[in-house]
This record gives structure tokens, sequence and C-alpha cells, in this order.
């Protein structure tokens, strides 16, 4: 990979901007996650000490590995110091996380993590997963259920044809009401308005 220089003007702009949504707070909670989900040791504290600990894939294998129970989805993890080999294993955890269940638009891409452009996007990843770890309750997800949110679940509802006929024939709130409206006072079409001035 080439190294690139500092950014200026609206690429350093935007680099900021993202740089911002990352949440030390929130890094401190996945750590925490993580180290007691796959048993790795802790890295010290800090953005860069983060994306350091993630960035040859080997941790994230590892996690999504201990949250499919027996049926690991990915079978060898090896680190390894060439770039495309640790892109290799992100990218692995990426297809798995996938099926686990978290959505694309939660996904981030494998350059935000290797090449520090979006930790942001990492966290919300892991968050993602951690939240449908504890909403499957399957027994893999290990740590207090408190550091995510659970999923929504569905809530299916039953009709009757009878509930559902009635349905269609109410207007609904959009579309406006008719109540209170009436023609007087108006005039056909083509007449003047009549402005009486009472004195």
């Amino acid at each position: 990979m080439a190294n690139k220089g500092p950014a200026y003007g609206l690429s350093r702009e935007v680099q900021s901007k993202i740089d911002k949504k990352y949440d030390t707070e929130l890094e401190e909670r996945l750590v925490e996650w993580i180290v007691v989900q796959c048993g790795v040791d802790r890295p010290q504290p800090g953005k860069i000490e983060f994306q350091n600990w993630l960035k040859n894939g080997c941790v994230l294998c590892e996690l999504i590995n201990s949250l499919y129970g027996s049926n690991k989805p990915i079978k060898t993890i090896k680190s390894s110091t060439m770039v495309f080999k640790q892109m290799e294993l992100i990218s692995m955890f990426l297809k798995a996380a996938e099926n686990y269940g978290v959505t694309k638009t939660d996904m981030f891409q494998t350059v935000d993590l290797y090449e520090g452009k979006d930790l942001a996007a990492v966290q919300r990843t892991l968050m993602a997963l951690g939240s449908l770890a504890v909403t499957k309750n399957d027994g893999c997800y290990k740590g207090d259920p408190n550091w995510f949110h659970k999923k929504a679940q569905e809530n299916r509802r039953e009709f009757t044809e009878e509930q559902l006929t009635d349905g269609k024939n109410v207007i609904g709130l959009q579309m406006g009401t008719n109540r209170g409206a009436s023609q007087s006072g108006m005039t056909g079409y083509g007449q003047a308005r009549q402005i009486i001035n009472n004195p």
C-alpha cells in the first residue's frame, strides 16, 4: 500500500468530520466485550491502538467464530504480515457477519479499518453485531447483555377479512378532511367577486 501524505482543504475537512464520530467510551465497551467473548489480550486505550488491534483481522475472525458456536464460518485463522492476507481476513469477517444477520448498511469497508479511514464505521458494525448476538440469545454471547440494545422483534398481527374490508373504507387523515366545507358564499365561475363596502 502506498503511504498517503497529509490531507488538505476539503479532504481534510471531510476526514476531520469522520474522525469526530469516533466514540472513545464505545471503544472501551467494545474492547471489553471482545476480550470477554474471545479471551484475547486487551489493547492499550486509544484510537490508533484499537485500529492496530483489529487491523490484521485475527481478532475479528475469532469474534465472529465465537458467535457461531460449533459451526465456525472461518476455519483457519493465521496471523500474517502480508497486507493482502490481513485484508482477506477482514473481508472474511465481513462476509461471516453479513451471514450472521448484520445488514449491509451497518457494515464497514475493509479500508475503513485497514487504512483508518472511518473507525466509527467499524464501531457501528461491531455494535450491530453485538446487538444481534444479544437478540438471538442462543447461548453464544458472553458478557453483559446490557452492553448492547436488543434488536426489534417481529410483531405479527392477524386481521379478519371483515377488518380488512372495513379498513378500505377509511379515509386517512393524510388525505385531508371535508368536514366544515361548504359552498355557501361561492360565486359561479366567470363572475366577478362581490365586494360590499359598508359605511
